[in-house]
């Protein structure tokens, strides 16, 4: 298949919901439900996060691009011919097996704690899970 095959068959507002989603999951996942486990187990305080060269808004307008481009490249990867099941099967492959796999040198050479890596790991399990079943879902 050629480039502009690929590039023509995406569903562009697929992406930018399943990217949109994936958003709102992280600011719930690492908000209310383990956003103070999460602070605790890299040592922040919550003035630790307004401190750094970037501003929060810029953190987020830069994570929101990080995520649209997973997303259209999940949907590259799945292609136009997917499902939702499909899409889901993609997701849980890509979150375990690459940035999963990926994610637990941080625990092994950087000696992070092990409950981040389930903290930060299932997010992206999550997150990947959903953009597969929307971009699948939707053509």
């Amino acid at each position: 298949m050629e480039p502009s095959e690929v590039f023509g068959s995406i569903n562009y507002l697929a992406v930018i919901v399943a990217a949109l989603c994936s958003f709102i999951v992280g600011w719930i996942w690492y908000g209310p439900l383990f956003g103070k486990i999460w602070m605790k187990l890299h040592g922040f305080s919550k003035d630790d996060l307004n401190e750094g060269t970037l501003s929060m808004p810029v953190i987020m307008i830069i994570n929101y691009i990080a995520t649209a481009l997973a997303a259209l490249a999940i949907a590259m990867f799945i292609g136009p011919e997917a499902n939702a099941g499909f899409g889901i099967f993609a997701g849980i492959m890509i979150a375990v097996f690459w940035i999963g796999t990926s994610r637990l040198n941080d625990v092994l050479y950087e000696r992070k704690p092990l409950g981040l890596f389930f903290i930060n790991v299932g997010y992206t399990l999550v997150i990947y899970v959903i953009m597969g079943a929307i971009l699948g879902a939707w053509h």
